[in-house]
């Protein structure tokens, strides 16, 4: 049955798959990036430096809502692989349908328990006096959207398992373009501010979910999204759950590492705040290069794992040789241009200062992140859930007490550096994970980490 429709998973020379699953992944990915930087563009032509501050204040609630999808969609799409992998058609379908309406019950949830407590939510994210007026727009409108995106985010990972990584990233593609043009005309048409480019945000997410919606309605050769296929059996919830949890918890954490980082930055004014959220999302170009390196291989990783493990082997290996590559690459550019990247947002010499800084140091652990993120990504595409659990709590447990620590020894110095120690020892920690997993996984794992 459709055989044919899996030559990427079973065929094709790994470099070649590696791409295929990868490159449009890396390009959706980053496009996703460019938004969020173009959100702080738009934002920083009005001068306003509480709005920027706003806008970094509330990553920590994205993040808190995207992990949501993440725990659906990553949860569903490495178990819709590996049944691929095992040529169980039927069960992709249930899968599918489970995580489709999951997702929308899920996004309610956060709206209904959310919009009574909005005050509270605006205060823990460390809004100040100025800044409390803007946080609450971004956070209201958020809230409201809360379905579209936690429904987003759960379909560009399902579509993705089944082979369908073009389709994916045109999705993600989508959200971009809408959203950016809806920005500009927000901020330079209606004069909407913060309000605005938090509506374009959920509008842009709500237009690529019916795009991936009507694929899986009418395009996909192994998902559905039909109620007569939704079943949530305890195999289903299961393998969701197994892989899915620790996606959510390592999502939340980094919002609360985010939410951390703020309530230590603010400290130190407004200005640190944005420099960081400015550095930031800078920052996040590169690693969601990265990253979606990472994710894109995943399904090919789980297919493999039920179908051929020494393709699973040769695939990882790729992607390692992959990763350094990338790394080098940025890391040079970055260190050549830092003071006119943070200077696209700002004409203030001490934010231009700050976050050239930032950028600086954070870069330095550029390389350990994209390998963190790929020792993830193989916990989650075979199953090891509570390997991928270890891994998801680690990073914000070493970050707690580092940033304590280097806070009362090094200030601002010591907050921003504290980044770099966290993602080093998530690093050697998921190293060792791999290395004792490796005879469960497959004998041949051996030889990549040596």
């Amino acid at each position: 049955m459709d055989a044919e429709n899996l030559h990427y998973f079973e065929k094709a020379p790994v470099a070649k798959a590696v791409a295929h699953f990868a490159v449009p992944m890396m390009l959706g990915t980053s496009m996703s990036v460019i938004y969020s930087i173009l959100n702080a563009y738009f934002l920083g032509t009005l001068g306003n430096t509480a709005m920027l501050t706003a806008l970094a204040l509330t990553l920590p609630l994205f993040a808190a809502i995207m992990a949501l999808g993440n725990w659906i969609g990553m949860g569903s799409g490495t178990f819709i692989s590996r049944l691929l992998g095992e040529k169980r058609y039927d069960d992709v379908k249930h899968v599918s349908s489970f995580a489709f309406y999951s997702s929308l019950v899920l996004g309610l949830i956060v709206m209904a328990v959310g919009l009574p407590l909005i005050d509270p939510i605006v205060h823990s994210l460390g809004a100040t006096y100025d800044s409390f007026g803007f946080t609450k727009d971004f956070v209201t409108i958020m809230l409201i959207g809360s379905p579209f995106v936690v429904l987003f985010f759960t379909l560009e990972n399902i579509v993705r398992s089944e082979d369908a990584a073009i389709t994916s990233m045109v999705g993600m593609i989508l959200s971009v373009v809408v959203n950016i043009i809806l920005d500009a005309i927000v901020i330079f048409v209606f004069h909407w501010d913060v309000i605005g480019v938090a509506s374009a945000t959920v509008i842009s997410n709500l237009v690529a979910s019916v795009f991936f919606a009507f694929h899986i309605g009418n395009k996909s050769k192994f998902l559905s999204i039909s109620v007569k296929w939704f079943k949530a059996s305890k195999e289903i919830l299961s393998n969701v759950f197994k892989i899915g949890v620790p996606v959510f918890i390592m999502s939340i954490f980094l919002g609360a590492m985010s939410l951390i980082l703020n309530h230590y930055l603010i400290e130190y004014g407004d200005s640190a705040v944005a420099a960081y959220g400015i550095s930031s999302r800078l920052l996040q170009f590169p690693e969601f290069i990265l990253m979606g390196l990472c994710e894109g291989v995943v399904p090919l990783i789980a297919f493999s794992f039920t179908a051929n493990k020494l393709r699973m082997k040769h695939t990882i290996g790729f992607t390692i040789k992959a990763i350094v590559a990338l790394a080098v690459v940025f890391g040079v550019i970055v260190y050549l241009v830092s003071d006119h990247l943070i200077g696209l947002f700002t004409n203030d010499p001490q934010l231009i200062q700050m976050g050239s800084y930032v950028l600086h140091v954070t870069f330095l652990s550029l390389f350990v992140t994209g390998m963190t993120t790929l020792f993830i990504g193989i916990f989650q595409a075979t199953a090891q859930g509570t390997a991928a659990f270890v891994m998801s709590v680690i990073q914000g447990i070493t970050l707690i007490p580092v940033l304590y620590i280097a806070n009362r020894m090094n200030g601002f110095h010591g907050v921003v550096w504290s980044l770099v120690i966290a993602d080093v020892v998530a690093f050697l920690v998921g190293a060792i994970i791999l290395y004792v997993l490796r005879n469960k996984l497959q004998p041949d794992l051996d030889n990549l980490v040596h």
